[in-house]
């Protein structure tokens, strides 16, 4: 789910919308202004009702904001990297890159967003109570009760222990902490999703045969759950797969370093290793911390009459776009870092400082020599055939050695 619009950052966590956020707003304020709260409560100016229903529509989208940061927050703490956060038609996704480290944690990140629905909802119910005692208008006493009972709603459902939902997560720890397998729990957590969106798929269409068109919610809804839980269990089985492959028997090493005010004429005619040539070089500022990493599709895009200026701090991926792993690590916990990045890079440390690298589709080759198939990856890579066991001849660039 891509943000189309960014609103900024809260408590240094990225928030965004989708562009199908508008339909939350305008469902939830048209349906209560212009149906509802006049039937309900008439006798207010048709201003009072649209302010009313817009109010009501936003506190909505706040509510379900709130509930994704306290995913988020509560995930960094458990180290798990938040990428961010998008609301959008069905509500929100925090955006997490990683697996909980143990079964503790991750039924912490999951439980943590229901309890923050359920005291929303408390106090939207007690800032209705104390409307009403203070006179206000039952206008604004009943927008109250409407959250109230919506973020209950939102708890509880969320609740059902069927992934995506966060009770699919408590499910998901749960099994994980019985039998140890972190992966088979996920697989089962996704099987009830796939169940429970079925159903929802089935009750929306008899709504639709015998109701009306609010079955429509239920099919959107289930088929969403259907997909989701069908993708979660598609990278569970690659978990699963790469387990037991550790990050250093596929990363590609060694990697040399270099400093990134170093002008790329200079770094090619005296510092480029050519025997075997490397796969990327990391950039290091004086104090040893990496500030980048240098690839040879970025030193090729350089025209020759540039590479006496250009910098290879100027050419590097940023370190802030680096994806950064232990080689100590399994490639399974690798792979839910990726997100939908079709094209990262992967570096790799020990204790020391950076000693390989990976790219998406050396995840990918290491998926299919499990004979798992391209299309159980998460992420389309294209072209990952076997590469050879030291870069071609040009890998850097042709010849080897520019002219001087």
């Amino acid at each position: 789910m891509r943000t189309t619009l960014r609103l900024g950052r809260i408590a240094g966590i990225p928030v965004g919308l989708h562009w199908s956020v508008v339909g939350i707003v305008l469902l939830v304020a048209i349906g209560l202004a212009a149906r509802q709260l006049p039937l309900l409560f008439p006798g207010y100016p048709v201003a009072a009702y649209v302010v009313a229903g817009i109010g009501a529509a936003l506190l909505l989208v706040l509510s379900l904001l709130v509930h994704e940061l306290a995913h988020a927050v509560v995930a960094r703490r458990n180290g798990v990297e938040v990428a961010g956060i998008t609301l959008w038609l069905l509500g929100g996704v925090a955006q997490l890159r990683g697996e909980a480290r143990d079964a503790g944690a991750e039924a912490r990140i999951a439980a943590v967003g229901p309890a923050a629905s359920a005291l929303l909802a408390l106090l939207f119910a007690a800032l209705a109570s104390a409307t009403a005692q203070f006179g206000a208008a039952a206008l604004v006493a009943i927008v109250f009760v409407y959250l109230a009972l919506l973020n209950a709603a939102l708890a509880v459902f969320n609740l059902l222990p069927a992934a995506p939902l966060d009770g699919g997560r408590v499910l998901r720890a749960a099994l994980w902490r019985w039998r140890g397998d972190r992966w088979r729990a996920a697989i089962w957590s996704a099987y009830a999703g796939r169940v429970l969106g079925l159903l929802l798929i089935g009750l929306g269409i008899a709504q639709l045969l015998f109701r009306g068109t609010n079955g429509l919610w239920w099919v959107l809804l289930g088929w969403f759950i259907t997909a989701v839980a069908g993708a979660e269990a598609q990278q569970a089985r690659v978990g699963a797969a790469l387990a037991d492959v550790p990050v250093r028997d596929v990363m590609r090493h060694p990697v040399p370093s270099a400093g990134p005010d170093t002008t790329l004429h200079g770094f090619l005619r005296d510092g480029l290793p050519t025997d075997p040539p490397p796969p990327a070089v990391v950039l290091l500022d004086p104090d040893g911390h990496v500030t980048g990493l240098l690839t040879p599709n970025r030193i090729r895009s350089v025209p020759e009459d540039a590479r006496g200026t250009a910098r290879l701090g100027e050419l590097a991926v940023p370190a802030d776009q680096l994806i950064r792993v232990r080689v100590e690590e399994s490639l399974a916990t690798v792979v839910p870092r990726l997100g939908d990045q079709r094209h990262a890079w992967i570096l790799v440390e020990d204790a020391a400082g950076p000693v390989g690298v990976l790219t998406t589709s050396d995840v990918a080759e290491a998926v299919a020599d499990r004979r798992l198939g391209a299309a159980t990856f998460p992420i389309r890579v294209e072209g990952t055939g076997r590469r050879p066991s030291t870069p071609p001849s040009g890998w850097w660039f042709p010849g080897q050695r520019p002219p001087d």
